[in-house]
């Protein structure tokens, strides 16, 4: 894929962190190598430019001259590689490269194409470095988590080739013909001094939350169908009177998904006066159907304004000081600040521990004899209470949106001070990037427990009466489901097959994906 003035989407650098390979175009390099020489004629002319004619942060009260200029390179991505904790995944990893190219493609930061290059070359031979995963307060841009980046395209530190183990980065360099970089002019500073951690990782989080939102509306409408929901509430007349993008959508998503009902309207029967008289049932829903379209039509604009506002981070120049074109000099500022992110992860994150919310209650009524509407306790088709069905798989949804709400205190508001207190307000952006990570990785465990249940729903709305038929959407999904778990006859552990759906649900292009354009 190329990469172009114009940046990249959400879904490319999904799709590149998944392992596209990315190529600049003629036009971004010429932009970079404008950039360039312009900065190598600033460095002639021995002008003052932080952090390469003078010290990092607090020191950059000491001028250094052009003969220390590759000395000061190495020592910033020396003393800032001292991250430590889990590396972060292969794919948040690839997703910061990308990130961190988008940005630098730009053309206004003064990094020579030799540096970028490395990094766009071991992106694309897929020879990931070692990063680990604490150490940023995301202020100063992403200054620990890219140094190590940097760090491994010099030789140092470990990295990964193809997703096999780690080695030292030397090595892997040396075996895939790839010379490690010198580091000099403001080249390390580039590498290092932006948001793309937090914006890589954040990425992913948008384009995961909009699968995991796709999925949540796909099992909404497969209850819908198990419960004998009242569609009444769904109609698109709501969403006309109380016009939300997102409440709109779900209005559509949801009359796309389920199976045409010919049920009247409950105010076309008529009530006798002077009786009091008790209905079947009640004539709406809990809020769980009933109030679907709002519920995850709000979540829904959650996830696109944290998309909007990660897609523009991605393609931005996020690095301090800048080279504007129509500017003879730089500009000092502080671009590399992550306050949009940290905010955004932080909105995301409450949305997906609302979905979580969602997904726990539809999973709590289909195991519920009293609410579930004729289906056996626990959804286990013979000998209830010899076998109990997926009543663990209950308490491990209860467990796992625990877990989720533990993780609820926002990130954005936790700043300490630091560095000499020249950082002495930070964003901890890249905090509330990879918490919110963790929740989606938490929220498709939960989302496969519900689509193993409403499979076995299905499965026994069909034994209950041969003439049930579910609508197109639902018996994709059973089939989907049946396609890599069987049916629950008798008790099993169903550890693995957990495991196994939420894999298959992360994916780009599943089957919510494809039923859902839009």
């Amino acid at each position: 894929m190329e990469l172009t003035s114009a940046g990249l989407s959400l879904n490319q650098l999904e799709a590149v962190a998944h392992g596209l390979p990315l190529l600049l175009t003629e036009a971004v390099e010429r932009n970079i190598e404008s950039s360039h020489d312009r900065l190598s004629r600033y460095l002639q002319e021995n002008r003052r430019i932080y952090g390469v004619t003078t010290g990092y942060g607090p020191l950059a009260d000491t001028l250094v001259g052009s003969d220390y200029s590759g000395a000061l390179q190495r020592n910033l991505i020396a003393h800032l590689s001292a991250g430590v904790g889990a590396p972060l995944s292969r794919l948040q990893t690839r997703a910061t490269m990308a990130a961190r190219i988008s940005a630098l493609a730009q053309g206004h930061s003064g990094i020579s194409i030799a540096a970028l290059n490395t990094l766009l070359q071991c992106l694309n031979r897929d020879a990931v470095p070692v990063v680990p995963s604490m150490g940023t307060v995301g202020a100063s841009g992403d200054l620990t988590p890219l140094a190590h980046i940097a760090g491994a395209l010099m030789g140092q530190g470990e990295m990964c080739l193809a997703g096999g183990e780690p080695r030292r980065a030397d090595e892997v360099l040396r075996s895939i013909g790839i010379k490690p970089f010198e580091p000099g002019g403001k080249d390390a500073l580039a590498l290092v001094n932006g948001t793309s951690a937090m914006t890589g990782i954040a990425g992913l989080n948008g384009t995961g939350a909009d699968r995991a939102l796709r999925w949540s509306t796909l099992l909404c409408a497969g209850h819908a169908e198990v419960l004998d929901g009242r569609l009444e509430a769904w109609h698109p007349a709501f969403g006309e009177v109380r016009p939300h993008p997102g409440q709109q959508r779900l209005h559509r998503w949801l009359n796309l998904l389920v199976k045409p009902t010919d049920r009247r309207s409950e105010d076309s029967h008529t009530v006798s006066p002077g009786e009091v008289t008790r209905l079947d049932s009640a004539i709406q829903d809990p809020y769980s159907l009933r109030c679907a379209p709002q519920l995850l039509g709000a979540v829904s604009d959650q996830i696109d304004w944290h998309n909007q506002t990660v897609h523009i981070e991605l393609n931005s120049v996020t690095d301090n000081p800048i080279l504007p074109d129509d500017l003879d000099g730089v500009l000092h500022g502080g671009n590399f600040y992550g306050q949009h992110v940290a905010f955004a992860s932080d909105a995301l994150a409450n949305a997906v521990i609302t979905m979580a919310v969602h997904a726990e209650r539809r999973i709590a009524r289909l195991c519920n004899p009293r609410l579930n509407k004729g289906l056996p306790a626990f959804l286990q088709p013979g000998n209830t209470g010899l076998q109990s069905g997926f009543m663990g798989a209950q308490v491990t949804a209860s467990a796992l949106l625990a877990e989720m709400r533990t993780k609820a205190i926002p990130a954005s508001i936790q700043s300490i001070p630091t560095n000499g207190d020249n950082q002495d307000v930070v964003t901890m952006g890249t905090i509330g990037a990879r918490r919110t990570a963790e929740l989606l990785a938490l929220l498709k465990n939960l989302l496969a427990i519900d689509a193993l249940m409403v499979a076995q729903a299905v499965d026994l709305r069909l034994e209950q009466a041969p003439d049930y038929a579910p609508g197109n959407a639902v018996a994709e999904l059973l089939a989907w489901v049946r396609l890599r778990v069987p049916r629950l006859t008798n008790d099993r552990p169903l550890n693995r097959d957990i495991a196994d759906l939420a894999q298959s649900i992360q994916l780009p292009g599943t089957l919510a994906d494809n039923q859902l354009q839009g």
